[in-house]
């Protein structure tokens, strides 16, 4: 029997488990730093296949560490568990319909992703009982991926420090290994404080913090030109000072997201952002408190695991689909707007999106990339990339085309090709992590290659050495 043959019949015979357990985290819905039930539950899972669980870790209240095995070589897989506000959807329906308006949503699919990261971690687990290997597997939980970034606090807290590689997937629509990177980004707020007055009677005596977040954003608005084309400001007003328009707003507040492609770029377009937050309190009289909240690095490739692990999925082969599957997966496809079939179409031509469109689950694996891929998002993977080796995959749990954080995702989290795609995912993981184990040359040839992407630079966490991750109940509140 092959390692590919051997992987799918331990994940496979514990498949059912594993889909109960991703469809009860859909249902948890749970947003970021408040994923009590959805961490419960998988510590609860690896602490009856016997790992040692650690919780609590890094300060994250939601965050754990699953540990089996002893020795070197140590295997890191990483699991996400966190829902996306705002996204209630039923499942199944190919049509919106939120369970709760305004409710939670798993928009990005961490129901399956932690479950699929779990199923590989366990696999290796039972592997190594079997074969009676040395070597240590770690399931990290690692909670807060959206906007919360819960590995880059694993990491400025130094927990990666005896892992060897680490391995991760996400939720898409193909069978592929990312050669990729990504964006550094910087979570930032700015509150801004004035004094309050009647708008009309007095408003000479009243500085107004709502102007201080206006003049602001059209600050950094005028700044978008002069920053490289990669880079990416986003902002959303978190608080606009009240609802009464004839009082002058005595405090106002607004959230940045800053990406940029190296984390040195990062750190100075906040430094220029700043500057127009100062410039803005300057202008209208007010004060500005500026606090990073969040952070990630960019993305650091390694095509000596990703090598193995595309091969790994090749020898796979696609998960089994039905028809049924079929005819929803083409319900999803017939509701997405013209422009995003044409971004189907400028991703896979024109015949393609054709074949697509009738069947829009892609069973292909998509060949490795020579080149790093570039995303303008960013992922807190990218953290724990910038310390080990780090490979991931992505599998079809979704209609082609589907685009993340809507409410297609959801709608979708609970389908039988979703759930064969995440065990796919996890056969996947489990097969390269076999591999390293049991070839201590790759683990040495792929941290060479860190050294050598990284080229002389360091990690250094992007947030603050004092700031601490909010608590389940901090998290409620924001």
């Amino acid at each position: 029997m092959t390692l590919t043959e051997k992987i799918a019949q331990l994940i496979d015979e514990k498949g059912p488990r594993y889909t109960e357990i991703s469809d009860k985290i859909w249902a948890f819905a749970e947003t970021r730093f408040e994923e009590v039930q959805s961490a419960n539950l998988l510590c609860e899972t690896l602490e009856n296949e016997g790992f040692q669980v650690e919780r609590g870790v890094a300060n994250l209240e939601t965050g754990f560490i699953g540990t089996f095995g002893s020795g070197k070589p140590v295997i890191a897989i990483l699991g996400e568990y966190d829902a996306l506000a705002g996204l209630s959807q039923q499942a199944g329906s190919s049509e919106h319909n939120p369970i709760i308006a305004n409710g939670n949503g798993h928009g990005c699919g961490h129901n399956l992703l932690g479950v699929g990261a779990l199923a590989g971690a366990i696999a290796v687990k039972d592997y190594i009982q079997e074969q009676g290997l040395t070597g240590t597997v770690k399931y990290y939980g690692c909670p807060a991926e959206e906007s919360g970034y819960g590995k880059s606090f694993l990491a400025r807290d130094g927990y990666f420090k005896d892992v060897d590689i680490a391995l991760s997937w996400h939720p898409g629509t193909a069978n592929a290994v990312w050669h990729a990177r990504a964006n550094a980004v910087i979570n930032a707020t700015f509150t801004f404080k004035g004094r309050s007055s009647h708008a009309a009677a007095s408003p000479h005596l009243g500085r107004s913090a709502l102007d201080g977040v206006e003049l602001m954003n059209v600050g950094v608005n005028y700044l978008r030109e002069h920053m490289v084309d990669e880079a990416r400001i986003h902002y959303a007003i978190t608080n606009t000072g009240g609802l009464a328009p004839n009082v002058v707003q005595a405090e106002a507040e607004v959230t940045y997201l800053i990406r940029a492609p190296k984390p040195e770029q990062v750190r100075d377009l906040y430094r220029r952002v700043l500057n127009c937050a100062n410039g803005a309190a300057l202008m209208t009289e007010t004060s500005v408190d500026a606090r990073i909240v969040g952070s990630c690095h960019s993305l650091v490739p390694n095509r000596t695991l990703e090598t193995i692990m595309h091969q790994h999925l090749q020898d796979l082969g696609s998960s089994t689909v039905t028809e049924e599957d079929l005819r929803f997966a083409k319900e999803i496809y017939d509701t997405f707007s013209d422009e995003e079939k044409a971004l189907v179409v400028a991703q896979v031509g024109k015949e393609v999106a054709q074949q697509l469109a009738e069947k829009p689950l892609l069973r292909t694996v998509v060949p490795l990339a020579n080149e790093p891929v570039f995303l303008g998002g960013s992922t807190d993977v990218a953290d724990v990339s910038w310390n080990v080796p780090t490979a991931q995959c992505t599998t079809a749990t979704y209609a082609f085309g589907t685009p993340f954080h809507t409410w297609q995702v959801v709608a979708q989290g609970k389908t039988a090709y979703a759930h064969q795609a995440t065990l796919l995912a996890g056969k996947a993981i489990a097969c390269t992590a076999i591999s390293a184990l049991e070839n201590p040359t790759l683990i040495e040839e792929a941290k060479a290659e860190l050294q050598q992407r990284l080229d002389g630079e360091t990690y250094e966490a992007l947030i603050p050495k004092d700031l601490v991750p909010p608590t389940v109940v901090e998290a409620k509140i924001l």
